[in-house]
């Protein structure tokens, strides 16, 4: 059962690869990094249970907790085109200041 598990996963893990490659936009690409993080947690935690190590559920979270931060990151990077927190919106109303 825990194979089928395992199997399925990956299977979902090569589907996202796929389109990570051809997705039509930015946000699809993203999204498509974004999940095969998630399965990568799924793949991490199943595979702790069935070695019987706990400790894998530890790096699991870890790096669900990287792979969020980086979403994150990665979003606002392609939306300011930088890191930096901007001061002063550009263009637009000023939102009720006069």
């Amino acid at each position: 059962m825990t194979a089928a598990a395992l199997i399925a996963i990956l299977l979902g893990m090569i589907l996202l690869l796929i389109r990570t490659l051809i997705g039509p936009t930015l946000y699809d690409r993203v999204l498509a990094v974004n999940s095969f993080g998630t399965k990568t947690v799924l793949a991490l935690g199943l595979l702790g249970y069935v070695m019987g190590r706990p400790e894998f559920l530890d790096i699991a979270i870890l790096y669900a907790m990287i792979n969020f931060v980086s979403t994150i990151a990665i979003l606002k990077f392609f939306r300011y085109r930088s890191f930096q927190v901007p001061l002063v919106r550009r263009g637009g109303a000023q939102g009720g200041k006069r």
